[in-house]
């Protein structure tokens, strides 16, 4: 016969867990909202993580990225005259792509390997900044782009992941092609 053995953290946890099942929470132990608890941690985050793989080296799809006259070629085919970018080549640099829709700073720069940047839509409110981050690994001959989003305002994700598939990774393959 195996018995399980339970530590006292156990027992803890599932003691706070039965709390208010049994009437013995007050407002102490509840938070202002059901998705966040009392230190103000939310668990109503929402994240975005696409990988994509291309037929190309990881210098070709990183320069696409970071070089403004490459990145305006690229986009130029979605939106057309809406596609000047101005692109920093340093970290702290600002960039702001899409005629203005899109700005932010370089965090990271890692040649030919990972993108991190502060970005923002110009309609956010003012000092909202999320993160996005391109991580280039190669795979066989070509790379694997692996993307995160994250810290962007609730209920942006409905437009942003079909934004970075329309807008960046199909232009991304025409261009590469």
């Amino acid at each position: 016969m195996i018995l399980s053995q339970h530590t006292r953290r156990d027992f803890s946890v599932r003691l706070a867990a039965m709390l208010p099942l049994l009437g013995a929470a007050d407002s102490t132990f509840s938070s202002s909202t059901p998705e966040d608890d009392r230190n103000g941690i939310s668990n109503t985050c929402e994240r975005i993580h696409q990988e994509v793989v291309f037929k190309a080296e990881r210098k070709r799809i990183y320069e696409a990225l970071t070089d403004e006259k490459k990145f305006s070629q690229l986009t130029d085919s979605i939106m057309k005259g809406a596609s000047a970018a101005e692109i920093s080549h340093e970290v702290g640099g600002a960039f702001s792509i899409f005629g203005g829709v899109i700005v932010g700073r370089h965090i990271e720069l890692v040649p030919h390997e990972r993108i991190v940047q502060a970005w923002r839509e110009k309609d956010w409110p003012v000092g909202v900044y999320s993160i996005v981050r391109f991580q280039l690994d190669e795979q066989g001959s070509g790379t694997r782009l692996i993307f995160d989003h994250t810290g962007f305002p609730q209920g942006a994700s409905v437009h942003l992941a079909p934004g970075w598939w329309s807008h960046y990774w199909e232009p991304l393959q025409k261009y590469l092609a």
